[in-house]
């Protein structure tokens, strides 16, 4: 009885550690095509990573002062422009851009990440749908400090 405990206890962890794993992967590989679709200009990156529903806005600091004003929101639709935009006229990141993933927190469902790019720093909002994680929200601000 006790080596069946055992060996039930060590499947149940071994699952556990296989879905993690998994769901990390996934939440990284959101962020990275999200970055990339960016940096690349290619939408299918994107479409790959953002919901439909993509609410993203944020800050951007004057250079003349320590202000910081609000830019625009950015919906899903916007995002594919910008990076058509990128890809039309070949207005792609630089090869050292930065281009960091750091996973804040996984759950079953939800996740959030910090990404930093060439224009700052995002934080994003991701959901599971199915087996896929998806960015739903990104709040940002930039540029970054140097």
């Amino acid at each position: 009885m006790r080596r069946s405990i055992t060996i039930l206890l060590c499947v149940l962890a071994f699952s556990l550690s296989q879905a993690q794993t998994s769901n990390k992967a996934g939440v990284e590989k959101a962020c990275m095509n999200y970055l990339e679709g960016f940096y690349e200009g290619d939408t299918a990156k994107l479409k790959e990573s953002l919901q439909p529903s993509l609410n993203k806005f944020g800050f951007w600091k004057d250079k003349d002062s320590d202000n910081y004003r609000q830019v625009g929101h950015m919906s899903f639709e916007k995002a594919l422009a910008f990076a058509k935009n990128v890809k039309d006229k070949k207005e792609f990141a630089a090869d050292d851009a930065p281009k960091k993933v750091e996973i804040l927190d996984i759950g079953n469902t939800i996740a959030s990440a910090k990404i930093t790019a060439y224009w700052g720093i995002d934080y994003v909002l991701l959901s599971k749908r199915g087996d896929k994680w998806m960015i739903e929200q990104v709040i940002w601000e930039g540029p970054l400090e140097k």
